[in-house]
């Protein structure tokens, strides 16, 4: 039971005091009545009639800490707490969502959609839940380190089943929560056994990246990517940044369909990449989001990843499920280390899961089992690369109607090629801010404020439009 004392001390009565400057005292003639005959040490400290005959109101020892709390109902905990700003992606939803016009289009999140513009569940993902179903599987949990099954079917899958580091057990593979938590399991790896280490980043490269490594308490700097004369690739500056990095640094690279600029270096670029990053002792760091989605061959778009695997480098690989099989809400994906001998991938794998345990304790086994089945099943896998052929067709087939639309509207003779030679669901037009923010209000294109647009969400029937309004955007706002 508190005493008088302790409940004048308590938070609330602290803040009620600190706030007496700003806030007029109580009105005594607006108390209850025991408070203008009694202080608060008689009620609570006087004899037991004289607490009950002194205050009607029912004032005791029990409510009065309530009484006090309904002072200071405008004082809470977290007074402190500001308010966060949107996030540059998903904020950009919220926004699409409360415009009524009709014309409105969200370019913003990468996401896939059909020619209708309405989200798309392979028919493949269908038949791999519906044999779930037909097994009665139950849902307990997973080990931490995921579903084996699936665990060997994404690691083949990235590398190559026939590729030796599999045969020779030199791949620590962990199911983590997508792209995102497969990045973050890494970056709390690379802070606990690398502390000295930097992380290099592209610039730009997406959002999450650097809140990611700054949440993990990882330092990391940019190397340059993107040239904004040429709309295109900084080759020689990306070479010299990481030329210059501190030996042994972690070197983030997107493994196919660079978000956002949609720019990937030429299979010769990757060689030299590799030299300088095996010459500097550097980590190689893959983020793969896109295998498959981007060019629609999923051995096309593990080029990079296996080019480093072959040359002997350790390599830390995070997958993500996201795209490629339509897998958004389910959040599976992986982390996989290549080491240089098998009780080396033992080690890591072991820490991984120290790591995993008292962040998300297991990953989810919904969408592991989704994954496994599909890429165990050679009719069900001949069907999903059947699938993301069409889905990556279809964002081909609207970047070249976007540029065909450009190229006809545009009187100015500017060149628009960087859209055909950029790759995957984003293209970076080249706009700065000022011209993405008049994308939105004038023209009801959402979309981030670096000039990144997701053609995922475009159909060929909106082409024209969104050209014209990429028309006046670059021409007229400077």
């Amino acid at each position: 039971m508190a005493s008088a004392a302790s409940a004048l001390t308590s938070p609330a009565a602290s803040a009620v005091a600190a706030r007496s400057k700003a806030r007029p005292a109580p009105n005594p003639q607006s108390l209850p009545i025991c408070w203008s005959k009694w202080s608060a040490a008689q009620v609570l400290g006087g004899g037991k009639n004289q607490g009950r005959n002194g205050c009607r109101m029912g004032i005791t020892r029990k409510n009065f800490d309530r009484v006090m709390m309904a002072l200071a109902v405008d004082v809470s905990h977290f007074e402190g707490v500001p308010m966060a700003p949107p996030d540059p992606i998903l904020g950009v939803s919220e926004a699409f969502k409360a415009d009524k016009n009709d014309l409105k289009l969200n370019l913003g999140v990468g996401a896939y959609r059909t020619e209708e513009l309405q989200p798309y569940v392979l028919n493949v993902v269908k038949k791999a839940e519906n044999l779930m179903l037909e097994k009665g599987e139950n849902k307990e949990y997973l080990p931490i380190e995921g579903l084996t099954a699936f665990n060997k079917a994404t690691a083949e899958l990235l590398l190559g089943a026939d590729n030796p580091v599999i045969k020779q057990g030199l791949v620590a593979t962990l199911q983590s929560l997508s792209g995102t938590g497969s990045l973050r399991l890494a970056a709390a790896f690379i802070q606990r056994y690398f502390p000295e280490a930097k992380v290099l980043i592209s610039s730009p490269t997406w959002g999450n990246h650097k809140n990611i490594f700054n949440d993990a308490r990882v330092p990391w700097s940019e190397y340059r990517y993107y040239d904004p004369k040429t709309v295109g690739l900084d080759f020689e500056g990306m070479i010299a940044d990481i030329e210059a990095a501190p030996e042994g640094s972690f070197v983030l690279l997107h493994g196919c369909a660079h978000n956002p600029t949609g720019i990937d270096p030429t299979p010769e670029q990757w060689e030299k990449i590799a030299d300088v990053i095996q010459e500097k002792k550097h980590m190689p760091f893959f983020d793969v989001a896109y295998q498959g989605f981007a060019s629609g061959s999923l051995d096309e778009d593990a080029f990079s990843v296996r080019l480093f695997v072959k040359r002997g480098m350790e390599v830390f690989v995070a997958q993500s499920y996201s795209k490629n099989l339509g897998l958004y809400a389910e959040r599976v994906g992986a982390i996989n280390v290549v080491c240089s001998a098998p009780e080396v991938a033992d080690r890591v794998k072991s820490q991984l899961k120290r790591l995993a345990r008292p962040m998300y304790s297991n990953p989810p086994i919904h969408g592991a089992r989704i994954v496994a089945n599909v890429v165990g099943d050679p009719t069900m896998f001949g069907e999903w690369k059947q699938e993301m052929e069409q889905m990556a067709g279809r964002i081909k087939n609207v970047r070249q109607k976007l540029y065909d639309s450009l190229s006809a509207k545009d009187k100015s003779g500017k060149d628009w090629s960087f859209i055909l030679r950029q790759i995957g669901m984003f293209s970076y037009t080249g706009l700065n801010k000022a011209q993405s923010d008049n994308m939105t209000d004038k023209w009801h294109v959402y979309m981030t404020k670096d000039g990144r647009i997701s053609l995922a969400g475009l159909s060929l029937a909106k082409c024209d439009y969104l050209a014209d309004a990429i028309i006046d955007s670059f021409h007229n706002v400077s």
